[in-house]
């Protein structure tokens, strides 16, 4: 019964913390559409959007991934029959990449907090790096349900191809907005 609640608890976490990188990164792609408006309101835009970027890390991001991380370790705690599968060590490599796409954002908002250029993206970049949690999230929910079943091969030319499609719409996108 423990590891249902913890499991819960875990769903609950990862499902918080996509949420916030995916509202996080597209703070960033408004931040650097700030540079676009009327000189009068562009620090205003980029104060606003500095402290929004700051809530969501800390309230929503950093307790979501904490929830994530915790249940995820006490589950296995719990079950250490787990550690023994595949499917689950590459679901800890990519929680680990994930882990430091978290950590990339926070740096992100320092940066931007300064002023920094140097390793600030134009919104179109940061919208492709909006995508990557998406690409994060298929791999990840497919390898805990789908487990030992899933070829990992296929798994990771599935996630390829399904980048590939995503990075086509942002072009596309990107060309119908600049068309308007």
């Amino acid at each position: 019964m423990l590891h249902l609640y913890l499991k819960s608890l875990h769903i609950i976490g990862f499902v918080s913390w996509f949420a916030g990188l995916f509202y996080l990164v597209r703070m960033f792609v408004y931040h650097a559409e700030a540079d676009q408006k009327p000189e009068h309101l562009r620090e205003a835009f980029k104060k606003e959007y500095i402290l929004l970027q700051k809530r969501a890390y800390k309230i929503i991001c950093n307790p979501a991934m904490m929830i994530t991380w915790t249940c995820g370790i006490l589950m296995l705690i719990n079950s250490p029959f787990f550690l023994q599968q595949g499917w689950l060590h590459v679901k800890l490599v990519l929680l680990v990449l994930l882990t430091g796409y978290h950590i990339f954002c926070k740096k992100t908002i320092e940066r931007l907090e300064r002023g920094e250029s140097r390793f600030v993206f134009n919104s179109f970049q940061y919208r492709l790096l909006n995508e990557l949690p998406t690409l994060f999230l298929v791999a990840i929910v497919l390898l805990a349900v789908v487990k030992n079943l899933l070829n990992f091969v296929y798994l990771f030319l599935g996630v390829i191809a399904f980048g590939m499609l995503l990075f086509v719409a942002a072009r596309a996108y990107r060309k119908h907005r600049e068309s308007k």
